[in-house]
């Protein structure tokens, strides 16, 4: 789940990607973001960032 937060994948596209409902994603992100310590979905993908979880694509991208 952090590593498609930290792709900036929204509910949807995670939903879709994991075959979950959006409520169930909603519910898996909000834990991923209270275990955290984080406050809203841009912190997260930081924290991704700076804990290796994902790393920037070559070129920036």
């Amino acid at each position: 789940m952090l590593e498609l937060l930290g792709r900036g994948r929204s509910n949807a596209e995670i939903a879709a990607e994991l075959h979950l409902g959006e409520a169930t994603v909603k519910t898996h992100v909000r834990r991923v973001l209270d275990k955290l310590g984080v406050r809203d979905r841009v912190h997260a993908v930081v924290f991704a960032f700076d804990h290796g979880v994902v790393r920037a694509a070559p070129g920036g991208r």
